[in-house]
C-alpha cells in the first residue's frame, strides 16, 4: 500500500485520502494499485456502509503526476489505472467526497461517479485532456452531458478551461458548496448518516438510480480507454507533454 495513499475507518464509513500534498495529490500508478486495492477492501468489509474520498486541507488531487505517467503509461486493460476506475463505477457503496483546492482531471472525473461531492469554496476543476492532445477518461463524456446539459459539457471538455465551484455547482455534478474550512466534516457527517441506515436500502436504491446507465458506463470507459491509450503516442500529446514539463506553451501548429 502506497504511503501517499491515506486509508481510514469513522465508524462505518472507509476514508480513502489523497496524501501527497508536496505534488498537490499528483497521482502516480503505485497511488492508483493502492487506491484499487483500498476500494476493492473496502468494498469488501461487512462492516463498511459508505466510503469517503478526500484530499489534503489545500488541495483534492491535481490529477495525473505527468513524469510517473509518461514513465509508466497505461498500456492496457488492467494497468492500475484502469483497475481504480472499475473499482469505483462499479461500487455497491455510496461513494461521498469532500473536495479542496485544486480537482484536476481524474480529480473531477472521479466526482462524476460519487453519489455525495461537497466542495469547499476554494475548490477549483478543470478538465484539460484537449490541451494535452488526449480524449477524457472515467466516462465522463458519458456522464457529464448527462448531468449538465450537452452545452454545457462541451464547453468544459472540449476548452478544458479551469472553472469554480459555483460552475461545478450549475453543472450538477457538486451537491453542495461549503466553506472551504467546513467541506471534510460535511462529507463525512453525509457519509455517517448513509451509513447509520439501513445497508440493503441504501446499496438497493444506489444501484437503482445507475441501472438504466451502467452498461453505456461501461462502454464509453472501454472507448475513451481505447482512444486515450492511442492518443499518448501521437504527436499532439507528445508536444502538450512536452511543454506542461518544459514550462512552455505548446505549438499544435500542423497538429
Amino acid at each position: 500500500m502506497s504511503e501517499e495513499i491515506a486509508v481510514g475507518r469513522r465508524g462505518a464509513v472507509a476514508t480513502i485520502g489523497f496524501q501527497r500534498p508536496q505534488k498537490k495529490n499528483a497521482l502516480t500508478a503505485a497511488m492508483y494499485e493502492a487506491l484499487a486495492d483500498a476500494l476493492g477492501a473496502a468494498e469488501a468489509d461487512p462492516e463498511v456502509r459508505a466510503i469517503l474520498f478526500h484530499g489534503t486541507p489545500e488541495a483534492f488531487t491535481a490529477g495525473n503526476d505527468l513524469n510517473d505517467f509518461l514513465a509508466r503509461p497505461p498500456s492496457g486493460d488492467e494497468a492500475p489505472v484502469y483497475r481504480f476506475l472499475r473499482a469505483v463505477a462499479g461500487a455497491a457503496n455510496p461513494l461521498v467526497a469532500a473536495v479542496n483546492g485544486p480537482a484536476i482531471g481524474i480529480g473531477t472525473t472521479l466526482l462524476l461517479h460519487c453519489d455525495l461531492v461537497y466542495a469547499g469554496e476554494d475548490a477549483r476543476f478543470q478538465l484539460p485532456f484537449t490541451r494535452l492532445g488526449l480524449v477524457p477518461e472515467f466516462a465522463s463524456t458519458y456522464l457529464l452531458p448527462l448531468v449538465a446539459g450537452y452545452q454545457r459539457a462541451a464547453e468544459l471538455l472540449l476548452l478544458g478551461e479551469p472553472f469554480d465551484c459555483a460552475r461545478a455547482l450549475e453543472a450538477g455534478f457538486v451537491t453542495r458548496v461549503v466553506p472551504a474550512a467546513q467541506a471534510f466534516d460535511t462529507a463525512l457527517e453525509a457519509a455517517r448518516k448513509l451509513a447509520s441506515l439501513p445497508a440493503a436500502s441504501v446499496r438497493g436504491t444506489k444501484a437503482l438510480l445507475k441501472r438504466a446507465h451502467r452498461a453505456a458506463v461501461q462502454a464509453q470507459l472501454a472507448a475513451e480507454g481505447a482512444d486515450f491509450r492511442r492518443m499518448l503516442s501521437e504527436p499532439a500529446a507528445r508536444e502538450a507533454f512536452a511543454a506542461f514539463l518544459g514550462k512552455r506553451e505548446p505549438d499544435f501548429r500542423g497538429l
